[in-house]
C-alpha cells in the first residue's frame, strides 16, 4: 500500500469518527430537547433538514391558530425555537399561513411546510393560502422560489408590493 493511500484511508477513518461523535451528540441532545419540549407543547416529530441535521418539530395548537415549531439537535433546548410556521383555519377547507419566522438557509422552512402540508391532509383541508406583503419585498425573489418548490402557485404584484400563494391538495 502506498503512502498516499494509506493517509486517505486514515482521514477517511477520522472523518468517520467525528460524523459518529457528532450524531452521537446530537440523539443525546434529541432526547433532552423532546422531554423539555413535550413539557409544554405536542412533539409532531422528529425530523432531517435537507442538510441532515437532525430537528424536534412541535405544536401549539388552538382552536383556530397554531404555531408547528422546529429545534435543532445541535443545540439544547432552552424554550426557544429556531425555526416556526404561524397558520390559522380560514374556513373548513383552507389553512391560511400567518408568517414564518427564524433561521434562514438551513432547511427549516421546508421541514415545517412539509409538516403544515400532512396536517392539511390529516385534517381534510384542500388549501394553503398566504399573503406576500410589502415588507417581504426585500426578498420576494426568495420566497417565490421556495413557494414554488412547495408546489404553491404564486402571484406577484411586484408594483403593489404584494402577493399571494395557494396550494391545493387535489
Amino acid at each position: 500500500m502506498t503512502k498516499s493511500v494509506f493517509l486517505q484511508e486514515e482521514k477517511n477513518k477520522e472523518e468517520l469518527k467525528q460524523e459518529l461523535d457528532t450524531l452521537e451528540i446530537q440523539l443525546y441532545r434529541m432526547q433532552n430537547n423532546i422531554k423539555e419540549i413535550a413539557k409544554k407543547s405536542e412533539v409532531i416529530s422528529i425530523d432531517q433538514t435537507p442538510n441532515e441535521e437532525w430537528v424536534v418539530v412541535y405544536a401549539d395548537r388552538e382552536e383556530e391558530s397554531w404555531q408547528i415549531m422546529l429545534h435543532s439537535c445541535k443545540r439544547t433546548f432552552r424554550g426557544n425555537w429556531n425555526s416556526a410556521l404561524q397558520a390559522e383555519m380560514k374556513d373548513d377547507n383552507t389553512i391560511h399561513i400567518s408568517a414564518i419566522k427564524g433561521e434562514e438557509n438551513k432547511g427549516y422552512g421546508t421541514v415545517l411546510m412539509q409538516h403544515l402540508k400532512e396536517i392539511a391532509r390529516e385534517e381534510n383541508v384542500q388549501y394553503i393560502t398566504g399573503d406576500l406583503v410589502k415588507r417581504d419585498f426585500d426578498h420576494v425573489d426568495r420566497l417565490q422560489h421556495f413557494y414554488e418548490k412547495h408546489n404553491f402557485d404564486v402571484t406577484v404584484d411586484h408594483e403593489e408590493k404584494c402577493g399571494e400563494i395557494v396550494w391545493n391538495d387535489e
